[in-house]
């Protein structure tokens, strides 16, 4: 199975606290992920930041949860144990302990009232998620509201930049490239690219500030995908200037045979869609 929403795991936490008096997060999270037969695979997979293990951020919040409707007391940094409140909850028999649940208990619902001292005022979910039933814990709300709204601008991005005028498109390429580290100066990147005028930009750049080896860049402002034979001439425009690196820049997509062709060349030729261009 995967790993449960952090409400899941809250009964499975008092039960396990309830097993036996003060334990710390890692005995908890051993024990639990034994009762619910998570695979290793369960408990290696990582939060988008690749910091911190999936269920173990899960398990802190329920930790977090828990505690906060005094269900739970942390008698010393690091450790946990069940209190009597914890004790009659778990004595009522219930089938599940969430949210919900918790918004009984007068310290939870303080915590949960906008503007109290341990609930901040401004709203990060974005809309994701809001609900009290929700499964995702504030950690996961914030990432999702963080990822709609750069989904979002990227969006919006690159909606614009396929409205605006060829020249726009070489100025902005050439910022793009300076920004990442290529083509030295500006001047030095502008006074190379940019030749072709095909409602995109041709051109070579320095691939760092030395000129050492040099990258035949082409720009496409197109709205139809760009196929295997775009990027055939491109790698033969790459040989005819004895370039070894290219990259091939659209505001659309790339077909699938032409990454297959472009990965299979010997030549190094980078990919950069309309997404990641945004």
């Amino acid at each position: 199975m995967s790993v449960p929403d952090f409400q899941t795991l809250m009964l499975p936490v008092l039960k396990q606290l309830a097993a036996g008096g003060e334990q710390p997060p890692a005995t908890v999270r051993e024990a639990v992920a034994a009762a619910l037969q998570l695979t290793p695979e369960d408990l290696a997979a990582l939060l988008p930041s690749g910091r911190q293990t999936t269920f173990a951020n899960r398990v802190a919040w329920a930790l977090g949860y828990l505690k906060q409707a005094g269900l739970l007391e942390s008698p010393r940094r690091g450790v946990y144990r069940l209190t009597d409140r914890g004790r009659a909850a778990l004595s009522e028999d219930v089938d599940r302990v969430d949210i919900q649940y918790l918004m009984r208990f007068p310290e939870f619902v303080a915590f949960r009232t906008p503007g109290s001292p341990t609930q901040p005022e401004v709203d990060l979910t974005l809309g994701a998620a809001k609900s009290e039933g929700s499964t995702l814990t504030p950690d996961e709300q914030m990432r999702l509201g963080y990822t709609r709204l750069r989904e979002s601008l990227a969006a919006q991005v690159l909606d614009r930049v396929r409205q605006v005028s060829p020249k726009f498109f070489e100025e902005l390429v050439v910022d793009l490239l300076v920004a990442m580290g290529y083509g030295g100066s500006r001047e030095d990147a502008a006074a190379v690219v940019g030749r072709s005028g095909d409602e995109g930009i041709d051109g070579i750049i320095k691939e760092d500030r030395l000129g050492l080896d040099a990258i035949y860049v082409q720009a496409k402002r197109w709205k139809e995908s760009v196929g295997r034979p775009d990027i055939q001439r491109f790698a033969g425009a790459l040989q005819g200037q004895r370039a070894r690196k290219g990259v091939f820049i659209t505001t659309s997509t790339f077909t699938p045979d032409s990454k297959v062709y472009a990965t299979n060349l010997q030549t190094t030729i980078v990919l950069i869609d309309g997404k990641e261009l945004a």
